[in-house]
């Protein structure tokens, strides 16, 4: 198991500073950590249900909770907190976070976003907005809330179950 010597939440700089025993240390920003949750509201339930997360360049951490003794749980200003952050995962995302970033912006320019505009806060996919336009809940993706309310398996998440 990978375990973290150090971890550091920069408020100022908006990232988090992680070290680990094998002396390999990472600057991940909060907008990365984001983007990249490994909750189901981000990664689906399944491969090719990924939702493309915009407008999150000004997100930042408003507590970080450990989990046991193999992750953490932030929740970000945008309020979103359902994901665990493993050790193994926060490793992956600091040795691949180059790779991953441009990844990133390729996916935002096939959205159609020029620049830098999908990362730009209050964003939204075109999905979002015609959601938006349509009366239904919205943020920068759009959710259509199951009744009441809640994560996966309620269908409050919006994912087809």
């Amino acid at each position: 198991m990978i375990i973290p010597t150090e971890l550091t939440v920069r408020q100022q700089s908006k990232v988090l500073d992680i070290a680990f025993e094998d002396g390999a240390a990472f600057s991940l920003p909060f907008e990365f950590l984001r983007v990249y949750s490994p909750s189901a509201a981000v990664t689906g339930h399944s491969p090719g249900q990924e939702v493309l997360q915009v407008g999150k360049r000004d997100v930042g951490i408003t507590k970080l909770e450990p989990v046991g003794n193999y992750a953490v749980k932030p929740t970000f200003s945008d309020g979103h907190e359902s994901g665990l952050y493993t050790w193994e995962y926060l490793y992956k995302l600091g040795r691949e976070q180059d790779a991953l970033w441009q990844d990133y912006l390729a996916r935002l320019t096939a959205a159609g976003f020029t620049g830098d505009s999908g990362r730009v806060p209050g964003v939204m996919t075109r999905g979002a907005a015609a959601a938006a336009d349509a009366g239904l809940k919205s943020g920068p993706i759009a959710r259509i809330s199951g009744g009441g309310g809640g994560g996966c398996g309620s269908g409050g998440c919006g994912h087809k179950h």
